[in-house]
C-alpha cells in the first residue's frame, strides 16, 4: 500500500529507492518461479510509484527541527538522538524516524532548549540539539 500525501525523502532515501529498483529488476531477469516473479513485479510497481512521487528535501539549517534534521531530545529521563526521514527510510533500530511518526510530529518546528508538551505516552520532550543532516 502506498501512503497518502507527499512522499518526502532525503537524498539518501532517494538512493535507497533506486537501489531497491535495481535489485528487483536484476532479480526479475533471472527468476523463473511464477509466484516469485509476481511478487517481484508487485514490489517493482511499488518502488516505481515511490520513485515517481519522491520529493527530495534538503535539510534546513535554520535551527528548527525539520524533515532531515538530526535531533537530540530528553524524555522521561533518557536522552536519544534521531534522524527525521521519509516513510520508506524509517528504521527505528538505527534511530531513523518517519516524519509522520507521533514523535516527529510533536517536535517539528521546535528549537534547541524548547520543551514540548506532547500527549501521553510521549509526555514532556526537551530539545537538546538540532542539526541539519548531511547525506551519508
Amino acid at each position: 500500500m502506498v501512503d497518502e500525501g507527499p512522499n518526502l525523502v532525503t537524498p539518501d532515501g532517494l538512493a535507497q529507492i533506486e537501489a531497491h529498483l535495481a535489485r528487483i529488476e536484476a532479480s526479475m531477469k533471472s527468476e523463473t518461479n511464477v509466484l516469485l516473479r509476481e511478487t517481484l513485479a508487485r514490489d517493482l510497481r511499488y518502488w516505481e510509484i515511490r520513485k515517481s512521487s519522491a520529493e527530495v528535501v534538503t535539510p534546513s539549517n535554520d535551527g528548527a527541527v525539520a524533515f532531515g534534521s538530526t535531533v537530540t531530545i530528553q524524555r522521561k529521563g533518557r536522552e536519544k538522538t534521531s534522524h527525521i526521514v521519509g516513510v520508506d527510510e524509517a528504521d527505528a533500530a538505527n534511530c531513523r524516524i518517519s516524519f509522520r511518526s507521533p514523535m516527529a510530529q510533536a517536535i517539528l518546528g521546535a528549537r534547541e532548549s524548547d520543551v514540548v508538551e506532547a500527549s501521553e505516552p510521549l509526555g514532556e520532550i526537551e530539545i537538546l540539539a538540532v542539526r541539519a543532516t548531511e547525506s551519508r
